[in-house]
């Protein structure tokens, strides 16, 4: 029986979002499957609790990034170029942010993309420490100047930086605003691009696997 040998790409780490699963991203692993990679070169951490009644509870705590930094580790580890692509959504972007910074290896990713995600926080959790209430509103969570916000803001997380987003996100704009002190919540610091879809929160994920593939290639 002949091998399958598989071409040198970038191993590919997928973070999930909150209550989410590693199946959140099965439409974009059938599409880069379909391009050459191989299940061993995707790596989908689970992390947190999976049920929607336990969205509040999910933060950036140690446990929940230690599982993204074994995953994104693994990966480097077993890469064949060196280097790995990071794909992010809603809080999976933030959580991912955390677990490179405290890793030390942005400059070991080769394209980050953050899907949905709120790196200078939500405005449905209010304002730092005020209106604070859950896990995922404090100090390690998405309140807006939170100690974790105010982590991941201003970095760099890949040699090239791109946002998916939306403006009528019925997570992340939820308050009827997706803006924070101006920009949209879901733009990432030092961008090369963001791409805007007329979708959801969850659509943003599923429906753009394409458009993922095109900017980690």
């Amino acid at each position: 029986p002949f091998a399958v040998h598989a071409a040198c790409i970038d191993n590919v780490v997928m973070v999930h979002g909150n209550t989410g699963s590693p199946s959140d991203w099965n439409n974009t692993v059938s599409y880069l499957k379909s391009k050459g990679w191989l299940d061993s070169q995707i790596s989908r951490p689970a992390w947190g609790y999976t049920l929607a009644i336990n969205a509040s509870l999910n933060s950036h705590d140690s446990t929940n990034t230690g599982k993204v930094k074994t995953a994104i580790t693994n990966a480097l580890n077993s890469s064949c170029t060196g280097k790995i692509d990071v794909i992010g959504h809603s809080m999976g972007v933030t959580l991912a942010m955390k677990a490179i910074n405290e890793l030390g290896v942005s400059g070991r990713v080769h394209t980050f993309v953050g899907i949905a995600g709120a790196q200078h926080g939500l405005l449905s959790c209010g304002v730092y420490p005020y209106n604070v209430m859950t896990p995922t509103c404090g100090s390690q969570g998405l309140s807006v100047n939170s100690p974790l916000i105010n982590s991941v803001r201003n970095k760099r997380y890949g040699t090239r930086m791109y946002s998916i987003k939306s403006w009528i996100d019925q997570v992340v704009c939820s308050t009827g605003s997706c803006l924070i002190y101006g920009s949209h919540t879901s733009n990432i610091d030092y961008q090369n691009a963001s791409y805007d879809y007329s979708t959801g929160h969850f659509g943003l994920q599923t429906n753009t696997a394409a458009k993922q593939w095109e900017l980690i290639k």
